[in-house]
């Protein structure tokens, strides 16, 4: 297969010849034998590189989630990077002037939480706003385009976890995700979404003969992305989703878990396409750091059977019951955390009443809807 970039730097750059280009990136993009497109559009004698934009994590990817990123000059090019998660996530008229042409090409992991989808539709209103013109070169949905997960955000519930309604595992790939913002949210930028040649939905990653560069430092590999779209919901607790170990998402725990019986607890349910195992592990940073955390770490035993939202509920319905007293949502700015991540405000009642399955059945009609809307937005069979 043949991914967006090649493409674009094949035939499709002709059209933006003699523009000044900004690049949107970071260390996900990059060919498949894994030079970046920075050096590729720097050393092109048909491309000028004016500016490069960083999102969350930074262009390198060294800076931990949250953690604010400054704007600088690019060591090993001289062009100055803008940050896009620093003072503002929204590229202003300054930003965008040295370019004329914005193109974007960064690795999603497919997931409505992760901030790269939002970080491009900020970039593409900064377009339709400025008169630039926007392009994606489209990568794969590592955890297949085939399926979709979970609600759509509810409005009033906004945030850069989650900012648009679609549901929890999206099933699309970033170029997809474009059309979308244009067409459905009305940002109504001048889009090109340069495809790529031999991807299919149903498609894992390990499918496409890519090599797998983690996006953030805690999107280890494909089993933690799978799983992503229902273990990420344990940010939202005083649970530690596994930050600050080497199996993030994979690795759920707390000081005050036995993990044997919380393992035992997990499989006696049947989790489909999911086994448990006891672990121990004490996390470098983020929640209960330097503390032993007992818990369990989830395996993928079937990629196709899994459903990931349906096993993080399971599993936060689980410890809920089973520690009653310890287990708690958490806040920030007034705001459960948890409300964000699920894009309702329903989900902590239907945790502590046992009653996700309910929710889930609930999704039905969403997601059925969300199907119907997206179709024609679809560019692989």
């Amino acid at each position: 297969m043949r991914l967006g970039l090649d493409l674009f730097l094949g035939n499709q750059f002709q059209s933006f010849k003699g523009m000044r280009v900004g690049l949107v990136t970071n260390m996900t993009g990059v060919n498949e034998k894994l030079v970046p497109s920075i050096d590729l559009f720097y050393e092109h004698p048909d491309i000028h590189l004016a500016a490069l934009y960083g999102p969350e994590h930074g262009i390198r990817g060294d800076a931990k989630e949250g953690e604010a990123v400054e704007s600088t000059i690019d060591p090993y090019t001289g062009v100055p990077v803008f940050s896009l998660y620093g003072a503002s996530r929204k590229p202003s008229k300054e930003m965008l002037d040295p370019v004329d042409v914005i193109v974007f090409d960064l690795q999603d992991i497919g997931s409505r939480y992760y901030t790269y989808i939002y970080t491009m539709a900020y970039v593409m209103e900064a377009c339709a706003e400025y008169g630039k013109h926007f392009v994606v070169l489209d990568r794969p949905n590592p955890i297949s385009g085939s399926v979709m997960e979970g609600n759509l955000l509810e409005d009033g519930i906004r945030s850069f976890i989650g900012l648009y309604p679609i549901p929890n595992r999206h099933g699309m790939t970033i170029g997809e995700i474009a059309l979308f913002y244009k067409h459905e949210m009305g940002i109504n930028c001048e889009l090109t979404v340069v495809q790529m040649d031999g991807w299919e939905r149903q498609m894992f990653f390990d499918q496409t003969g890519l090599f797998w560069v983690q996006p953030s430092p805690n999107t280890t590999g494909l089993d933690m992305s799978i799983l992503y779209p229902g273990t990420c919901l344990v940010e939202g607790t005083n649970l530690s989703e596994g930050r600050g170990t080497t199996r993030p998402f994979e690795y759920i725990g707390a000081p005050f878990i036995d993990g044997y019986r919380l393992a035992k607890k997990l499989n006696e349910q049947k989790i489909a396409g999911v086994l448990a195992r006891p672990v121990s592990f004490k996390p470098v940073y983020q929640k209960h750091r330097d503390e032993v955390c007992e818990g369990v770490q989830l395996h993928v035993a079937d990629r196709y059977a899994i459903h990931s939202l349906r096993t993080g509920l399971t599993l936060l319905e689980t410890i809920a019951e089973m520690y009653p007293n310890d287990f708690k949502f958490v806040q920030h700015n007034e705001k459960y955390t948890i409300d964000l991540l699920a894009g309702t405000k329903e989900i902590k009642d239907k945790i502590l009443q046992k009653k996700t399955d309910e929710f889930l059945e609930c999704c039905g009609e969403q997601l059925e809807r969300f199907r119907k809307q997206i179709k024609p937005y679809q560019l692989y069979k």
